[in-house]
């Protein structure tokens, strides 16, 4: 899927190393640079590619992934937001389905940066009744950061919620979980983790005292990636096991074999977003051994 991405008819060329392309219904920003290339669909401000040059795809995407407007694109770094979860409607917020303006772009020898923003609106407001202006900052080289930055009067919840391409989730574990956790798959039942968290099954946890650095080790892969949370108060790991993961539509069968979600996360406490003040949340993304 990602590699047809970069393939797409050019419909505006913005830079030397930026275009805008259209995949089904949705216009896409590919970047190729010589450090890097990757993919942001306008719906959602989303990260759909990110490759450093000489490594693997280090973002997953569903093969089966839906190119609609309103509907949610499976993988990447979708930005859930104003609400995690079910906490409203639609499902992990409004978000990561509408359209973001690119406000910016800047390139230099070691990368792009580029910055997006969605503003309140009458389709919105029906749906949280708040004014506001989210920025979603990305500076992508030989790493990848992502910020985003609330602006207005409100309350919220929300998360990156990265999705990372492995070899083969039964040789995956993640470090630096910590031990406490919410247990989705256990109807929010509580627990505690001895050691990195593995994948043998289904996988839905809410850690609420996990470090602000995680490794992502994927041992079949031969690489380690470094995940660092910036302003998080929880992480989500995610992975599908094999029966939900063919019961959903935009995912193949063996989809969950080859991804898991390492997610910075605002849940047990809250983005507080004041006039003089922006609530902040940001993920930085290293690839720290690799073979291409």
């Amino acid at each position: 899927m990602q590699d047809s991405l970069y393939k797409l008819p050019v419909t505006r060329q913005l830079s030397p190393c930026l275009s805008i392309r259209q995949k089904d219904e949705l216009p896409l920003l590919v970047i190729n640079h010589p450090r890097l290339r990757a993919v942001i669909a306008l719906q959602g401000a989303q990260l759909i590619s990110w490759q450093p040059a000489g490594q693997k795809p280090v973002i997953w995407l569903s093969d089966n992934s839906f190119f609609q407007n309103g509907t949610a694109i499976r993988g990447g770094v979708p930005v859930c937001w104003p609400w995690f979860g079910g906490q409203g409607k639609p499902s992990h917020g409004f978000a990561r389905t509408l359209p973001w303006t690119l406000m910016a772009h800047d390139e230099s020898p070691q990368g792009v940066m580029l910055t997006f923003e969605l503003k309140s609106s009458p389709q919105t407001l029906r749906l949280w009744p708040h004014e506001f202006s989210l920025i979603a900052r990305f500076r992508l080289g030989e790493h990848c950061e992502i910020e985003l930055e609330a602006h207005g009067k409100h309350t919220s919840t929300g998360a990156l919620h990265s999705y990372f391409e492995v070899e083969d989730i039964a040789g995956v574990s993640v470090n630096g979980l910590g031990s406490a956790y919410t247990d989705k798959v256990l109807n929010d039942a509580l627990g505690e983790l001895q050691g990195p968290q593995t994948y043998p099954g289904r996988v839905d946890r809410i850690f609420t005292d996990a470090a602000n650095l995680n490794v992502i080790d994927d041992s079949v892969g031969q690489r380690h990636i470094e995940v660092s949370h910036q302003y998080k108060s929880d992480v989500v790991t995610w992975n599908p096991g094999p029966e939900l993961s063919s019961s959903m539509e935009d995912m193949a069968a063996n989809g969950y074999r080859t991804m898991v979600c390492v997610e910075t996360a605002r849940i047990n406490r809250l983005l507080v977003s004041k006039a003089e003040a922006p609530a902040k949340m940001g993920v930085i993304i290293r690839v720290v051994a690799a073979t291409a």
